[in-house]
């Protein structure tokens, strides 16, 4: 048997080799197929779905969603559900393509998912460029709780558009409760009968003819609280939403509160209902859009019996005034402080509360063909126990003159405490003095000026700083303005003085108070004027414009006025469109404040002028 050689034939390696080149092939068509439906199914879902997401980024236009109650918060998951219901909710992020070989598209992001307050992505600054990239750049201005607010005045269909006023529905101990003990509201008056008739107080009769037939009324110099709050049901654009308030009132009757404790009660029960009302308020939703600051209130009451700088129990008033609460609110009084920011002064009320427009023009008809026999009036008493008052010199004057009439008011019966006999008085002279009562301010002024009688001021405090949004900026179109010193000191003749006015000076005067009326006086509080603007009208005005203003100034990040003082605040009401800073002033000597050492404001004068106006009220019922 022969052996096998140990070493193979070359058909036994061409077998071989044969073999394994054919398992070389059966790899590479199987390598070189996998490789070709990997690159159809890269270029399926890679290239072909990446367009089409790109083209989806460039097309489709950018949702803002204004509404933050559906908002994803920035950074929060993705959603993660079925994603056409994603795409329908606006949830779903769009696509995004990344490979090395081919060029990577810029991350979009979807501007819907941010907060409103959110700062924006500036990887979205392509959306400018967009149809609307104007929203765009609104969602990167500064949000703030009465954005909505601000905006319906742009709304020029909505006629209540940035009117909008929001109503604090207070438990009845701030108001009502107090009416129904109104006997307690004054310890020498009877103020039940004066806050009869909506606060007008019971009709006044016309048995003189010194009135008209309607809308007059013996009214209380002390009620602009139930006037105001009865008036402000009859406002056009009251609102339960308070985000879309243009300011929110707050209907405490703050005067008559004070009414009740200012004689025999301690300093904690004259605080109370003040110190109530400011935590009820801070706790309310409302009170946090601007910490109060648009809130207002109204006091029927000089601004002294509320700015008790002391805790000794002599001391006069309550601190309502002085409260941090009520230090952004802003108090309408019939007098306010020069040296305090928050108080603004408004009418007092007249007895005159109109129910329609008509009754005013006929009344305005009125004092203008009145023939006026006196030259100047005064109606009042003097002020022995006041040093600084030149009541007594102005009384000397009115005796002696042939051209002035007096009406004296004493203890006692006075024809000074008849409504009738005022007005007579004022309706017969060209002009009606009116220095300062027992506080700057004095009822008289507006009784005067309803009856078309020219004022004469001697303090600028009397008026002139005291309703600027009443009264007109140039006081000289409808007033004589004397200083104190002429008569104190040069013992300046009135009747002199007021001669030097020409004729036709006098009647341009007497048509611009005529024209005043109506801003003068508080309307029927049950009716409205149909295109008058009343006091409240425009006292309510006012308080807009201010908040409106604040609220532009913060949402553009700047303030109304450079280096506030509000120890000069009296100042800044008479400044000029576009003046942002007060300086020197000719009134100046009239509003010095002399501190006691540790006291922020003239607290003697102050509780002194307070506690004067009771004693004339006393006075008044004797």
């Amino acid at each position: 048997m022969r052996r096998r050689s140990p070493t193979s034939t070359p058909s036994e390696l061409m077998e071989k080799g044969s073999a394994k080149n054919q398992h070389s092939r059966l790899c590479f068509l199987a390598c070189l197929s996998a490789f070709f439906w990997s690159l159809l199914l890269y270029f399926h879902f890679v290239i072909l779905g990446g367009s089409a997401g790109d083209e989806s980024v460039k097309l489709g236009p950018v949702s803002f969603n204004t509404d933050p109650a559906p908002s994803r918060l920035a950074g929060s998951r993705p959603f993660l559900g079925d994603p056409q219901l994603a795409n329908d909710a606006g949830l779903q992020d769009p696509p995004v393509t990344s490979s090395s070989d081919f060029h990577t598209p810029e991350l979009t992001v979807d501007t819907s998912l941010r907060d409103p307050l959110s700062t924006p992505d500036p990887r979205t600054s392509e959306a400018n460029d967009r149809p609307d990239s104007s929203e765009a750049r609104e969602s990167e201005e500064p949000s703030f709780p009465f954005m909505r607010a601000l905006q319906t005045i742009e709304n020029k269909s909505d006629p209540c558009g940035g009117r909008y006023i929001y109503v604090h529905d207070l438990p009845p101990r701030f108001n009502e409760d107090m009416l129904k003990d109104c006997k307690k509201l004054s310890l020498w008056t009877n103020m039940c009968k004066f806050t009869s008739n909506a606060g007008m107080g019971p009709p006044l009769e016309n048995t003189e003819g010194v009135f008209s037939n309607t809308g007059w009324y013996a009214t209380n110099q002390f009620a602009v609280d139930v006037i105001f709050n009865n008036r402000m049901k009859q406002y056009d654009c009251i609102t339960h939403d308070s985000s879309l308030a243009a300011a929110i009132f707050v209907p405490f009757y703050a005067g008559f509160d004070i009414a009740r404790y200012l004689w025999g009660y301690n300093i904690s029960v004259r605080d109370a209902a003040s110190l109530d009302l400011a935590d009820w308020l801070m706790k309310r939703p409302e009170w946090s859009i601007m910490e109060g600051k648009d809130h207002f209130l109204v006091a029927g009451r000089i601004t002294w019996d509320f700015r008790r700088l002391t805790e000794n129990e002599n001391d006069w008033g309550n601190k309502l005034l002085f409260l941090p609460a009520a230090k952004n609110m802003s108090m309408l009084v019939v007098e306010s402080s020069p040296w305090n920011a928050n108080d603004f002064g408004i009418p007092y009320p007249t007895y005159f509360h109109p129910a329609k427009d008509s009754d005013v023009f006929l009344w305005q008809d009125r004092m203008r063909k009145l023939e006026r026999k006196w030259l100047f009036s005064f109606a009042g008493a003097p002020r022995p126990d006041n040093p600084k008052s030149i009541r007594g010199q102005i009384i000397d004057q009115c005796k002696r003159s042939e051209g002035g009439k007096l009406l004296e008011c004493d203890f006692g019966e006075s024809k000074c405490h008849s409504p009738s006999s005022i007005m007579q008085m004022f309706q017969s002279s060209h002009f009606c003095l009116q220095p300062q009562g027992d506080s700057y301010t004095r009822r008289s002024a507006f009784d005067s000026m309803l009856a078309g009688c020219i004022p004469v001021f001697f303090h600028p405090g009397s008026a002139y700083t005291q309703y600027t949004w009443h009264l007109l900026k140039d006081y000289m179109r409808y007033s004589v303005f004397i200083p104190e010193d002429d008569i104190r000191k040069r013992n300046v003749s009135i009747e002199e003085r007021l001669k030097q006015i020409p004729p036709e000076q006098v009647n341009k005067m007497r048509e611009e108070v005529i024209n005043l009326i109506p801003s003068l006086i508080y309307a029927d509080p049950r009716s409205k004027l149909e295109t008058l603007k009343d006091a409240f009208d425009v006292a309510v005005q006012a308080v807009i414009d201010k908040v409106t203003r604040l609220r532009r100034n913060m949402v553009e990040g700047r303030t109304e006025y450079d280096n506030f003082i509000e120890e000069n605040s009296w100042k800044y009401a008479l400044l000029e469109e576009g003046q942002r800073e007060v300086g020197a002033h000719e009134w100046d000597p009239f509003f010095s404040k002399p501190k006691k050492e540790g006291e922020g404001d003239n607290g003697g004068s102050s509780a002194e002028a307070a506690k004067n106006s009771w004693k004339n009220e006393q006075r008044a019922q004797s």
